[in-house]
This record gives C-alpha cells, structure tokens and sequence, in this order.
C-alpha cells in the first residue's frame, strides 16, 4: 500500500504490554480524548502508524508489536550516573522535581531531547535510566479509528510549530501537567502516547 502523508488521525485504544503470564494495562486514549497525529511526521512508532492509517473513520483495530518494532530491547547501558551538580538550581538540589522514579526532560549537547527516570540519588551523582519504559515489552493495541481525513495546512503549520520546540504536537492541547493521558510518541515528546 502507498504510504499515505499528512492524514490526521484520531484513535482511541488500549494500550497492553506482554508480562511474564498476562497482558499488563498501560494506558487509554478515549474516544473524548483520542490520540491525534498527521501522519508522515515521525511522531509515533512507525509500524503504529502503519497499522491505523490505512484504515477509515469507525474501523475498528487489533494488533501487536514486537519489541523491535516498539522500543526495542533493555539496554542496561543507557542506565547513567550524573554529576548531581546538574540537577541544582541557585547552589541547591532540585528536590521538589528529581526524586526516585520521577521523569526528567533532558537535552544532550546536541540538543536532542529525550526523558530519563530517576532510580537513585546520590551524593555526588544521580542515577539515571535513559531506556524508554517500554523498552523490551511486546505491545498490544486495541481500539478505533476516531477520524481519519487528510490534513488541513493549518493543521499541518501546528505540527510544524510542535516539532520545532513550541509544544509537543500531541493533540492533548497544551499538554500540561493536565494531559490527562500517560503517553508515550516514538521520540518522547514529554507528554506521553505509546506509540
């Protein structure tokens, strides 16, 4: 099938990792609140994007991704320690926002932005986890097609914007402390869809 550039969509779904014995609950776009992107963008996991945007508005889906296709496997050295001098502000350390298992948005030298959780805080350094959280699971997806229809210029122009460091481009508005959601884009836009 032809690959199919700047469609907006919309999904609602569930979202499952692959345990030891069962199927863990991750998270829920609903249909009030669904999982929007344009395709072509890069914003979600490729093979996700593959399996929702060939199919119409009220299409119904049900599919898994090994972990290559997801985020591929636990790599434990992704796992750092940083100098703990980097997460102080004004000569003191930034308690209110790095604890154990808090995420923090980081930024290497070139810029690239990416999230990292907190296992451990020492005192010289902060032990941190640049593995995604998936990373490792198979996921199941389940849910439905909300919208499907090609994208306005004005759209597309917000994707942009997004995709330049003017937000995250996830379609939950702001993206804010009041997502809603626990989700997870492709390259970690910060506000979360596993996809």
């Amino acid at each position: 099938m032809e690959e199919q550039k700047n469609q907006y969509i919309a999904v609602a779904y569930k979202l499952y990792a692959a345990g030891e014995k069962s199927l863990e609950f991750i998270e829920e776009a609903t249909a009030e609140r669904p999982f929007e992107f344009i395709s072509g963008f890069g914003i979600t996991l490729p093979e996700f994007e593959t399996q929702v945007t060939g199919l119409q508005k009220g299409s119904t889906f049900k599919f898994k991704l090994t972990k290559e296709q997801a985020y591929g496997n636990y790599e434990a050295e992704r796992v750092v320690d940083l100098d703990r001098e980097m997460f102080c502000i004004n000569g003191h350390f930034d308690h209110d926002n790095v604890f154990v298992d808090a995420i923090l948005p980081l930024q290497n030298e070139d810029g690239q932005r990416f999230q990292g959780r907190v296992l451990e805080i020492g005192e010289q350094s902060v032990k941190i986890d640049l593995n995604h959280p998936l990373a490792g699971k198979e996921l199941s997806f389940e849910g439905s097609v909300v919208e499907n229809r090609e994208a306005t210029n004005e759209e597309i122009q917000h994707m942009i914007n997004m995709m330049s460091g003017e937000g995250c481009g996830c379609g939950c508005g702001d993206c804010g402390s009041d997502c809603g959601h626990d989700h997870h884009h492709g390259d970690g836009c910060g506000c979360g869809h596993c996809h």
